[in-house]
Parts: structure tokens; sequence; C-alpha cells
């Protein structure tokens, strides 16, 4: 099984920025979990992350016929971005929306996720771990488990 590991803006800062909110771990060390959790269940993973919308776009587009899955975190274009949303509805493979805090704990306009309707879940709240959980997630839907 082959996921894509989808991360939006300012995701690569972690560890620099809002400590208090997103931790002291970098963005290195998130993928450095996933690749390790990736390892346990035998899957690969590519990773993919950048600031900017139309990239995203392109990346979700091109994912639907290399791979089984996305794991995306969207970052603030969650609260907005209806081109991601529709970039995500338009593929074949099953998504699922991960954010390291919990959004429904955050500002008023981090609660509401427009990309979610294109997810068959979100997680939210459980810091790097919600990675594993989509991951795991993905596995047990390839193997009819849910």
């Amino acid at each position: 099984m082959k996921i894509l590991i989808l991360n939006g803006p300012n995701i690569n800062m972690l560890g620099t920025r809002e400590k208090d909110i997103y931790g002291k771990e970098s963005y290195e060390d998130l993928l450095i979990k996933i690749k390790k959790w990736s390892d346990e269940l035998k899957v690969d993973t590519d990773f993919f992350q950048s600031n900017s919308e139309g990239d995203i776009i392109d990346k979700v587009q091109e994912a639907n016929s290399m791979y089984e899955g996305i794991i995306i975190n969207p970052g603030a274009y969650t609260h907005y971005s209806y081109a991601i949303l529709d970039a995500l509805k338009s593929i074949d493979i099953p998504s699922i929306e991960v954010h390291i805090t919990n959004i429904y704990k955050r500002e008023e306009f981090r609660k509401k996720s427009v990309t979610a309707e294109a997810s068959i879940g979100i997680i939210s709240g459980f810091s790097f771990y919600g990675y594993k959980l989509a991951l795991e997630a993905l596995v047990n839907l390839r193997k009819g488990s849910i």
C-alpha cells in the first residue's frame, strides 16, 4: 500500500512556530515518526509539503493515479479552500484529514473545516500521533476492517 502524506502551509515551521500550541518537535521529527510508523505497518509513504494552494491541488490530482490513500493536513487552507475540497472530491482514493491541534478548541474561524467534507474522517488534537491513527485507519480500510 502506498500513501501520500500531504501537509499544507506552515507545517514546515513546526518546532519554531508557536511552540506553546504546536510543540517543540520539528517537521523533520514528524517525518521520522511517520516513516517509523509506516515501516511498522508495511506501508510505503511519500511526503509533500507546500505553502501554495495550487501546488497542493496539483499533488492531490496527481495522487489519484499513484497512491491508495492520502493523509492531508491542509493547514490554514482547511478553513477556506474550496479549491482543495474540490480537488479531494474529484479523486477516487480515500483521504483522511489530520490536525495536530484540536481545531475545535481554537479560535472560532478554525472550528470550521471546509475540506473535511471530502475526507472519510478527521483526526484532530492528538499531535503527531494523529498521523499514526490515520495510517492505521487507511490500512484497515483497505483490509475491509472499517
